[in-house]
């Protein structure tokens, strides 16, 4: 969805997608989406290390509305994030937005990583 203007769907995702979806959240509310992971940041998951130790590929739209949060582009850009992912890749791309791999799937970041002696 283009949140600069809202009545737009993507080209991907139909009025009878997002029907489907509402009707879903009428059922069941949309607390348990917020709770997954915002909400359950303080519940004790018995994690002690956290980190990813699995080669991980990031891929960012820079079209993304996330990255204009203040300082999320900076971090994101930055080496911090290899603190806790220390084997990852970052590819921004330039058309990509929130949903990069739904609405650019053919592009080489993912076709090319995923097929890379990284897996």
């Amino acid at each position: 969805m283009d949140l600069v203007d809202p009545s737009t769907l993507p080209p991907w995702f139909s009025e009878e997608d997002l029907a489907a979806y509402a009707s879903l959240y009428e059922k069941s509310g949309f607390r348990f989406a917020l709770q997954v992971p915002y909400r359950s940041l303080g519940i004790d998951c018995g994690i002690t290390n956290p980190k990813v130790t699995a080669p991980t590929l990031l891929i960012n739209g820079q079209k993304d509305y996330l990255l204009k949060f203040a300082g999320m582009e900076d971090y994101t850009r930055s080496e911090q994030l290899k603190h806790f992912v220390p084997d990852l890749d970052i590819v921004f791309l330039d058309e990509g937005n929130h949903f990069v791999h739904e609405n650019l799937p053919k592009q080489e970041p993912f076709v090319g990583w995923l097929s890379a002696d990284a897996i």
